[in-house]
């Protein structure tokens, strides 16, 4: 799977987008919208609302952007607003990796390609985790315990994911299907409802973003097993990654970036690009977004792109094997 180490950005990329021509961007925009299909308070929302706080004042826009949640759909309307809308840098969308790139292969119909949007910036990366909450004994500390104790409590065996097709779910489902484990699949429409279900001992585990997990990991009321990047998180430095426990085929980072309609102009995407480079280098955003254990990283849009096609590569092959679909 694909991870940040892999398309990090240089400082020489970086400084290459002062040959785009920014200067032919004539007139900072008055305002600019972004869109997010998720609601308020989730972490790609405080991608799109600390950025859009900061980009006021920058050769793109005037003012702070106003951030719309046009939710529904696992994010796909928020897209499909995206691509209907204006291509001169007036509406942008906050979107996952995964919506552009495992979603056609879970979605026999969709309203959009990934060809209808250009690439502007990555915002954040997040890291996933698998957590236990109250129902799993405390003796289980490690991921092969949770697996031993799924094995033995097959009833009780279950996991929750933010919702059906997400990378959280299909990472629960590789697991499961890697070891030869039935573990229960329970979708639920966004991470907190999981969380809290979980919490309350009505499911066993969950796999979510694990800056949902972080707070009540530090309180002792869940316990992180597992974190999926490359290598430990830096905000649960205590918890192992699926790698270190002897699942390597685990290791993925998603991210929350920002995309404009296809045909902006290319020097649009190059102001829009230099504000959200310059916003998520600020101590503010950076700070703020690791509150919710989002790691800011801003790229060129080539590097964007980049990663994005392979994750298409990556997820493609595995989303066939694990078989599902929206129909299924």
């Amino acid at each position: 799977m694909t991870t940040r180490r892999q398309f990090v950005q240089s400082a020489a990329s970086l400084a290459a987008l002062g040959a785009f021509p920014l200067a032919a961007f004539a007139q900072a925009l008055d305002q600019v919208k972004i869109l997010y299909g998720f609601p308020p308070g989730s972490s790609g929302d405080s991608v799109a609302r600390r950025v859009g706080e900061k980009i006021a004042g920058s050769a793109f826009t005037k003012n702070a952007a106003v951030v719309e949640n046009r939710t529904g759909a696992g994010g796909r309307i928020a897209l499909e607003s995206l691509k209907a809308a204006p291509a001169d840098g007036s509406v942008l969308a906050v979107a996952q990796v995964s919506a552009l790139a495992n979603y056609p292969f879970i979605y026999s119909k969709m309203n959009y390609e990934a060809k209808d949007f250009a690439p502007v910036s990555i915002g954040a990366i997040m890291q996933h985790g698998l957590a236990v909450g109250s129902m799993v004994p405390a003796s289980v500390k490690t991921l092969k315990d949770f697996l031993a104790w799924a094995k033995a409590n097959p009833k009780d065996a279950s996991y929750g994911s933010p919702g059906a097709g997400s990378t959280p779910h299909f990472l629960g489902t590789l697991l499961g299907m890697n070891t030869g484990t039935d573990i229960r699949h329970v979708p639920y429409r966004g991470s907190i409802p999981g969380v809290t279900d979980m919490l309350a001992g009505q499911i066993a585990a969950m796999v979510t973003p694990h800056g949902d997990f972080i707070q009540h990991h530090k309180a002792g009321k869940l316990r992180v097993l597992a974190t999926s990047g490359p290598k430990r998180s830096p905000y649960l430095p205590d918890v192992p990654t699926f790698a270190e426990q002897g699942f390597a085929d685990l290791t993925t980072e998603e991210w929350f970036g920002f995309y404009a309609p296809a045909r902006t102009p290319r020097n649009v995407i190059a102001a829009a690009n230099a504000a959200i480079i310059a916003a998520l280098k600020d101590k503010s955003v950076v700070d703020a977004l690791a509150a919710v254990g989002l790691i800011a990283n801003p790229s060129t849009p080539e590097e964007m792109q980049r990663w994005q096609d392979a994750e298409v590569k990556n997820w493609g092959p595995l989303i066939k094997k694990i078989g599902f679909t929206a129909e299924s």
